[in-house]
Protein backbone atom coordinates (compact mmCIF):
# COMPACT_ATOMS: atom_id res chain seq x y z
CA UNK A 1 0.00 0.00 0.00
CA UNK A 2 1.70 3.40 -0.82
CA UNK A 3 0.22 6.85 1.11
CA UNK A 4 0.95 9.99 -0.28
CA UNK A 5 3.03 11.70 1.62
CA UNK A 6 0.83 14.90 1.31
CA UNK A 7 -2.25 12.62 3.24
CA UNK A 8 -0.01 11.47 5.19
CA UNK A 9 1.33 15.20 6.22
CA UNK A 10 -2.65 16.17 6.38
CA UNK A 11 -3.84 13.37 8.96
CA UNK A 12 -0.49 14.49 11.13
CA UNK A 13 -1.64 17.96 10.85
CA UNK A 14 -5.48 17.17 11.81
CA UNK A 15 -5.31 14.35 14.06
CA UNK A 16 -1.94 15.13 16.42
CA UNK A 17 0.05 12.17 15.07
CA UNK A 18 3.52 11.22 15.03
CA UNK A 19 4.66 9.62 11.13
CA UNK A 20 4.65 5.67 12.65
CA UNK A 21 0.81 6.48 13.89
CA UNK A 22 -0.49 7.61 10.71
CA UNK A 23 1.30 5.08 8.28
CA UNK A 24 -0.08 2.20 10.56
CA UNK A 25 -3.34 3.64 11.03
CA UNK A 26 -3.67 3.63 6.76
CA UNK A 27 -2.78 0.59 6.77
CA UNK A 28 -5.19 -0.90 8.89
CA UNK A 29 -8.21 1.46 7.33
CA UNK A 30 -6.55 -0.26 3.75
CA UNK A 31 -7.52 -3.89 5.75
CA UNK A 32 -9.94 -3.28 8.28
CA UNK A 33 -8.63 -6.15 10.33
CA UNK A 34 -5.17 -6.97 10.58
CA UNK A 35 -2.20 -7.89 12.84
CA UNK A 36 0.63 -5.63 14.27
CA UNK A 37 2.83 -7.70 11.94
CA UNK A 38 1.06 -7.47 8.71
CA UNK A 39 0.63 -3.68 9.16
CA UNK A 40 4.44 -3.20 10.28
CA UNK A 41 5.27 -5.08 6.44
CA UNK A 42 2.71 -2.99 4.87
CA UNK A 43 3.37 0.84 6.38
CA UNK A 44 7.23 -0.47 6.29
CA UNK A 45 7.31 0.74 9.95
CA UNK A 46 9.58 -1.44 12.03
CA UNK A 47 7.94 -4.21 13.82
CA UNK A 48 9.23 -3.52 17.16
CA UNK A 49 7.37 -0.06 17.01
CA UNK A 50 4.27 -1.22 15.46
CA UNK A 51 2.77 -2.83 18.83
CA UNK A 52 3.43 0.56 20.75
CA UNK A 53 2.20 2.15 18.26
CA UNK A 54 -1.29 0.44 17.93
CA UNK A 55 -1.22 0.76 21.50
CA UNK A 56 -0.99 4.62 21.08
CA UNK A 57 -3.61 4.71 18.84
CA UNK A 58 -6.35 2.01 20.58
CA UNK A 59 -5.72 4.54 23.47
CA UNK A 60 -6.84 7.48 21.12
CA UNK A 61 -10.12 5.73 20.00
CA UNK A 62 -8.66 5.15 16.40
CA UNK A 63 -8.58 1.58 17.06
CA UNK A 64 -9.68 -1.65 18.72
CA UNK A 65 -7.99 -5.00 19.55
CA UNK A 66 -10.22 -8.23 18.84
CA UNK A 67 -10.11 -11.08 21.05
CA UNK A 68 -8.52 -14.44 20.20
CA UNK A 69 -5.20 -15.16 19.24
CA UNK A 70 -3.62 -14.44 17.33
CA UNK A 71 -4.12 -10.89 18.56
CA UNK A 72 -5.68 -8.79 15.38
CA UNK A 73 -6.59 -5.14 15.34
CA UNK A 74 -9.76 -3.17 13.77
CA UNK A 75 -10.50 -0.33 12.01
CA UNK A 76 -12.66 2.39 13.76
CA UNK A 77 -14.75 4.10 10.95
CA UNK A 78 -12.99 7.40 10.04
CA UNK A 79 -16.41 9.61 10.91
CA UNK A 80 -16.46 8.00 14.69
CA UNK A 81 -12.64 9.12 14.75
CA UNK A 82 -13.27 12.20 13.95
CA UNK A 83 -15.83 12.69 16.68
CA UNK A 84 -13.92 10.99 19.24
CA UNK A 85 -11.02 13.03 18.39
CA UNK A 86 -12.69 16.25 18.54
CA UNK A 87 -14.32 14.95 21.98
CA UNK A 88 -11.25 14.34 23.74
CA UNK A 89 -9.60 17.71 22.62
CA UNK A 90 -12.53 19.60 24.20
CA UNK A 91 -12.51 17.55 27.44
CA UNK A 92 -8.31 18.05 27.31
CA UNK A 93 -8.98 22.63 26.63
CA UNK A 94 -11.86 22.26 29.42
CA UNK A 95 -9.20 20.49 31.87
CA UNK A 96 -6.43 23.05 31.01
CA UNK A 97 -8.43 25.97 31.17
CA UNK A 98 -9.86 25.12 34.97
CA UNK A 99 -6.04 24.40 36.02
CA UNK A 100 -5.11 27.87 34.36
CA UNK A 101 -8.11 29.13 36.17
CA UNK A 102 -7.03 27.84 39.49
CA UNK A 103 -3.73 29.55 39.53
CA UNK A 104 -5.37 33.09 39.91
CA UNK A 105 -4.73 34.67 42.99
CA UNK A 106 -2.50 32.01 44.15
CA UNK A 107 1.13 32.20 45.89
CA UNK A 108 2.70 30.66 42.41
CA UNK A 109 1.25 33.76 40.10
CA UNK A 110 2.19 36.26 42.46
CA UNK A 111 6.04 35.01 42.28
CA UNK A 112 5.86 35.08 38.32
CA UNK A 113 4.46 37.98 38.62
CA UNK A 114 7.19 39.44 41.18
CA UNK A 115 9.81 37.98 38.82
CA UNK A 116 8.57 39.60 35.82
CA UNK A 117 8.25 43.14 37.64
CA UNK A 118 12.16 42.76 39.11
CA UNK A 119 13.25 41.52 35.31
CA UNK A 120 11.44 44.75 33.65
CA UNK A 121 12.94 46.90 36.34
CA UNK A 122 16.00 45.78 34.58
CA UNK A 123 15.61 46.47 31.27
CA UNK A 124 16.27 49.65 29.81
CA UNK A 125 13.46 51.36 27.54
CA UNK A 126 15.17 51.00 24.67
CA UNK A 127 15.23 47.65 25.06
CA UNK A 128 11.76 47.31 25.69
CA UNK A 129 10.48 46.18 21.53
CA UNK A 130 9.95 42.61 20.45
CA UNK A 131 9.10 41.02 16.80
CA UNK A 132 5.35 39.22 16.87
CA UNK A 133 5.12 36.56 14.28
CA UNK A 134 2.24 34.50 13.04
CA UNK A 135 -1.51 36.75 12.78
CA UNK A 136 -2.77 35.13 15.93
CA UNK A 137 0.18 36.00 18.13
CA UNK A 138 -0.42 39.42 16.99
CA UNK A 139 -3.85 40.10 18.01
CA UNK A 140 -3.20 38.88 21.47
CA UNK A 141 -0.16 41.01 21.68
CA UNK A 142 -2.74 43.78 20.15
CA UNK A 143 -5.17 42.86 22.71
CA UNK A 144 -3.10 42.63 25.26
CA UNK A 145 -2.29 46.63 24.22
CA UNK A 146 -5.45 47.47 24.25
CA UNK A 147 -6.63 45.88 27.39
CA UNK A 148 -3.89 47.84 29.50
CA UNK A 149 -5.34 51.41 27.75
CA UNK A 150 -6.03 54.15 29.83
CA UNK A 151 -6.62 57.22 27.80
CA UNK A 152 -6.70 56.57 23.97
CA UNK A 153 -6.00 53.53 21.35
CA UNK A 154 -5.84 55.12 17.56
CA UNK A 155 -5.68 52.04 14.82
CA UNK A 156 -4.44 52.23 10.99
CA UNK A 157 -5.80 49.28 9.09
CA UNK A 158 -7.16 47.82 6.11
CA UNK A 159 -10.57 46.91 5.28
CA UNK A 160 -9.98 43.15 6.00
CA UNK A 161 -8.31 44.11 9.16
CA UNK A 162 -11.23 46.26 10.12
CA UNK A 163 -13.33 43.40 10.01
CA UNK A 164 -11.29 40.69 11.22
CA UNK A 165 -10.52 43.86 14.30
CA UNK A 166 -14.65 43.61 14.96
CA UNK A 167 -14.74 39.95 14.70
CA UNK A 168 -12.05 39.33 17.64
CA UNK A 169 -11.28 42.11 19.61
CA UNK A 170 -15.17 43.75 19.83
CA UNK A 171 -15.50 42.07 24.10
CA UNK A 172 -11.98 44.16 24.65
CA UNK A 173 -13.15 47.37 22.93
CA UNK A 174 -16.65 46.84 25.09
CA UNK A 175 -14.12 47.10 27.85
CA UNK A 176 -11.79 49.81 27.83
CA UNK A 177 -14.85 52.00 26.13
CA UNK A 178 -16.33 51.62 29.69
CA UNK A 179 -13.22 53.29 31.25
CA UNK A 180 -13.23 55.92 29.01
CA UNK A 181 -11.03 54.93 26.65
CA UNK A 182 -11.12 56.91 23.86
CA UNK A 183 -11.05 54.61 20.04
CA UNK A 184 -10.55 55.39 16.91
CA UNK A 185 -9.70 53.54 13.91
CA UNK A 186 -9.17 54.80 10.44
CA UNK A 187 -9.22 51.94 7.50
CA UNK A 188 -10.50 51.89 3.39
CA UNK A 189 -14.11 51.37 4.32
CA UNK A 190 -15.97 49.33 2.12
CA UNK A 191 -19.88 48.18 1.49
CA UNK A 192 -18.93 45.06 2.54
CA UNK A 193 -17.79 46.65 6.08
CA UNK A 194 -21.55 47.90 7.09
CA UNK A 195 -22.56 45.46 9.17
CA UNK A 196 -19.03 46.21 11.58
CA UNK A 197 -19.36 49.68 10.88
CA UNK A 198 -23.12 49.07 12.93
CA UNK A 199 -21.42 47.24 15.62
CA UNK A 200 -18.93 49.87 16.40
CA UNK A 201 -21.02 52.27 16.22
CA UNK A 202 -21.51 53.21 19.77
CA UNK A 203 -17.67 51.48 20.57
CA UNK A 204 -15.07 53.78 18.36
CA UNK A 205 -15.23 56.32 15.88
CA UNK A 206 -14.36 55.03 12.44
CA UNK A 207 -13.37 57.40 9.94
CA UNK A 208 -12.42 56.09 6.17
CA UNK A 209 -8.64 56.39 5.26
CA UNK A 210 -9.55 55.93 1.31
CA UNK A 211 -5.69 56.80 0.08
CA UNK A 212 -3.54 54.99 3.16
CA UNK A 213 -2.68 51.44 3.34
CA UNK A 214 -0.45 51.18 6.84
CA UNK A 215 -1.64 48.66 10.04
CA UNK A 216 -0.66 49.83 13.62
CA UNK A 217 -1.74 50.41 16.91
CA UNK A 218 -0.59 53.82 19.59
CA UNK A 219 -1.90 52.74 23.16
CA UNK A 220 -1.79 56.04 25.43
CA UNK A 221 0.87 57.41 22.89
CA UNK A 222 3.08 55.40 25.18
CA UNK A 223 3.30 52.20 22.93
CA UNK A 224 3.07 50.83 19.64
CA UNK A 225 2.77 47.62 17.30
CA UNK A 226 2.69 47.88 13.94
CA UNK A 227 2.94 45.07 10.80
CA UNK A 228 5.29 45.18 8.40
CA UNK A 229 3.93 43.36 5.58
CA UNK A 230 0.47 44.49 3.59
CA UNK A 231 -2.26 41.62 4.84
CA UNK A 232 -2.98 41.20 1.00
CA UNK A 233 0.09 39.74 0.48
CA UNK A 234 0.65 37.71 3.03
CA UNK A 235 -0.56 34.58 4.72
CA UNK A 236 -1.58 34.88 8.17
CA UNK A 237 1.04 32.23 9.23
CA UNK A 238 3.87 35.07 7.99
CA UNK A 239 2.50 38.32 8.82
CA UNK A 240 4.88 40.13 10.64
CA UNK A 241 4.33 42.79 13.13
CA UNK A 242 7.22 44.75 15.47
CA UNK A 243 5.95 45.93 19.19
CA UNK A 244 7.56 48.67 20.81
CA UNK A 245 7.19 50.49 23.85
CA UNK A 246 8.37 54.09 23.67
CA UNK A 247 6.93 57.49 23.93
CA UNK A 248 9.61 59.17 21.62
CA UNK A 249 8.48 56.83 18.77
CA UNK A 250 4.79 56.22 19.61
CA UNK A 251 4.32 59.83 20.45
CA UNK A 252 5.26 60.86 16.94
CA UNK A 253 3.23 58.26 14.94
CA UNK A 254 0.39 59.20 17.03
CA UNK A 255 0.96 62.52 16.25
CA UNK A 256 0.89 61.95 12.64
CA UNK A 257 -2.23 59.69 12.52
CA UNK A 258 -4.05 62.78 14.02
CA UNK A 259 -2.84 64.73 11.12
CA UNK A 260 -4.17 62.28 8.92
CA UNK A 261 -7.76 62.12 10.88
CA UNK A 262 -8.59 65.71 9.98
CA UNK A 263 -8.52 65.09 6.55
CA UNK A 264 -10.77 61.56 6.48
CA UNK A 265 -14.45 61.47 5.81
CA UNK A 266 -16.80 60.04 7.90
CA UNK A 267 -17.74 56.67 6.53
CA UNK A 268 -21.26 57.48 5.96
CA UNK A 269 -20.62 59.89 3.36
CA UNK A 270 -18.76 57.05 1.19
CA UNK A 271 -21.40 54.58 1.55
CA UNK A 272 -24.99 55.88 -0.01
Amino acid sequence: MIVKEELLSKLRRYFSLNLYEVKIWTALLSRGVSTAGELSDIANVPRSRSYDVLESLEKKGFVVMKLGKPIKYLAIAPGEVVSRVKKNLQVDAEDKIKRLDSMKGTELLNELNSLHTQGIELVEPSELAGSVRGRMNLYNQLELLIRNAEKSVNIMTTSQGFLRKVEGLKPVFEKVKKKGVRIRIAAPITKECRNALEEMKDLAEVRNAKNITSRFCVVDGKELLFMVLNDADVHPTYDVGVWVKTPFFATALDNLFNAAWKDMPLPETTLK
